[in-house]
C-alpha cells in the first residue's frame, strides 16, 4: 500500500462560495416558543449561521488541524486518509482509534495525544501508544465509495491492511457509534491481530445468538425495550439514512445551514449538555466538523454507511463470539445500550466502566476520563 503525506488545503475561493450560500439562505418560518422540540432550534442555528459567516477562523481550523502528521494510503477502494501519532517510547501500544457519524477525525485529535505523549498531559506514563486515526471510507478526505459493498467488515478489512501497512502486527481497537461497529468486525474478521477491543457504545445492530435454555433475563428484555423506546422517539435521522440516503444527500450538500442543523441536532441530543449544548460543544468545535463534511462533500457518502449497515448487521450466528479481551466504558448520556448480560452474550467483556458524565462524543466531551480508561484496559492486557 503507497502511503504519502497529506495536508489540508481549503481554497480561498471555496470559502468565498461558502459565505455567499450563507449569505443567500432561505430561513423557513419559525414556530413561537418552539425550540428544540421539534428538532433544530431557529435561534440558535441563526446565531450559529452568524458567527460562521462573519467570526470563523478558516484559515485557523486549516492550520490547527495540519498540527498534526497526516497521511493517505491508497488501497484497492481508493484513497484513506489518517492522522499518524507516535509515542516517544519503542514499547507503545498500537492502537487505531475510529470515529463515527456525524463526527470526523478531527473530534478523536485530543484523546489520540493524550495517548500517545501522556506525560505531557499529566498522565502516568506506564503506557503509552502509537495512535492510528483514519477517516471513514466516504467522510472527509477518504474516497467515497464507487461501489455497493463498503460496510462494516469491509472497512474493518481496510483497517488491517493499513495497520499491516504501518507495520504493526498486532493492536488494539478503539471506537464509538460507527468506530464500535468496525472495532467489532475487527474482533470478528482479524481476531489474529488484535490485542483488545474497547468500546464506548455498543453497535445499534448487534445482536447475539440467544439459545433456547438461556432465554433473556427481564433485565436484557427492558434495555432493549428501553433501547427500540429511544429510536422510536429519536431515530428518524437512522430510519432516512439507512433507506433513503440518496433522497436527503443532495439536500445537505447543497446547503450549509441544512447540513449544519442536521448535524447540530445530534451533538445537543447526544451529549451531556442537559439541553444545553453551549455547555459542551463551542461554536468553533461544532463549525469544525460542519465545515470538514461541508468542505469535503462527504455527507452523501457518509450517511451510506447507514445503509451499508442495514444489509449486513452484527448479528453473530450461533457459537459467533468476539473471543478477544473487550472493555466497554459507558458513559451516562450515551444512547441506550443493552445489559451488560445481553452484551456478554457475545463479548469478551474482562472490564466494564460505568462513567460519572459524558455522553455520545466521549472522545470530545471527556477526553481525558476515555483516556484513563484506554490506558487502564491496555495495563489488564
Amino acid at each position: 500500500m503507497k502511503i504519502e503525506p497529506f495536508r489540508i488545503a481549503i481554497e480561498r475561493e471555496e470559502v468565498q462560495a461558502l459565505k455567499q450560500r450563507l449569505r443567500a439562505t432561505r430561513w423557513p418560518t419559525p414556530i413561537g416558543r418552539a425550540g428544540w422540540a421539534q428538532g433544530m432550534d431557529a435561534g440558535y442555528l441563526a446565531s450559529l449561521a452568524d458567527y460562521w459567516l462573519k467570526v470563523f477562523d478558516f484559515s485557523s481550523m486549516e492550520s490547527h488541524l495540519n498540527r498534526v502528521p497526516q497521511f493517505r494510503v491508497r488501497s484497492d477502494q481508493g484513497w484513506i486518509h489518517f492522522v499518524h501519532l507516535r509515542a516517544d517510547r519503542s514499547d507503545a501500544v498500537p492502537i487505531v482509534l475510529t470515529h463515527g457519524w456525524p463526527s470526523t477525525f478531527a473530534e478523536l485529535l485530543t484523546l489520540g495525544d493524550m495517548l500517545a505523549n501522556p506525560v505531557a498531559h499529566g498522565a502516568n506514563a506506564t503506557v503509552a501508544f502509537d495512535v492510528v486515526i483514519p477517516s471513514l471510507p466516504g467522510y472527509c478526505f477518504s474516497s467515497a465509495p464507487k461501489e455497493l459493498g463498503t460496510n462494516l467488515f469491509a472497512i474493518a478489512t481496510q483497517w488491517a491492511q493499513l495497520m499491516s501497512a504501518l507495520e504493526y502486527p498486532k493492536f488494539i481497537a478503539q471506537g464509538g457509534d460507527f468506530g464500535a461497529g468496525i472495532s467489532t468486525a475487527l474482533g470478528l474478521r482479524h481476531a489474529d491481530r488484535l490485542l483488545g477491543l474497547h468500546l464506548n457504545f455498543i453497535p445499534g445492530s448487534y445482536q447475539p445468538s440467544v439459545p433456547e435454555d438461556r432465554a433473556l433475563s427481564s433485565e436484557e428484555t427492558r434495555s432493549l425495550a428501553n433501547r427500540a423506546e429511544w429510536f422510536e422517539r429519536e431515530g428518524g435521522y437512522a430510519h432516512i439514512q439507512r433507506t433513503k440516503p440518496d433522497t436527503l444527500g443532495p439536500a445537505l450538500n447543497d446547503s450549509p445551514i441544512g447540513l449544519a442543523a442536521w448535524i447540530v441536532d445530534k451533538f445537543r441530543s447526544w451529549s451531556d449538555c442537559d439541553g444545553q449544548i453551549e455547555r459542551r460543544f463551542s461554536y468553533d468545535e461544532i463549525l469544525t466538523t460542519v465545515s470538514l463534511y461541508w468542505f469535503t462533500r462527504s455527507m452523501p457518502s457518509a450517511m451510506r454507511l447507514y445503509w451499508e449497515n442495514l444489509q449486513q448487521p452484527l448479528k453473530l450466528a450461533a457459537g459467533e463470539r468476539i473471543a478477544v479481551p473487550v472493555a466497554i466504558a459507558h458513559f451516562p448520556r450515551e444512547l441506550p445500550i443493552p445489559a451488560r448480560a445481553y452484551v456478554e452474550r457475545g463479548y469478551n467483556v474482562i472490564r466494564w466502566s460505568e462513567m460519572p458524565r459524558g455522553g455520545h462524543f466521549a472522545a470530545l466531551e471527556e477526553p481525558e476520563l476515555l483516556a484513563e480508561d484506554i490506558r487502564a484496559f491496555a495495563g489488564m492486557l
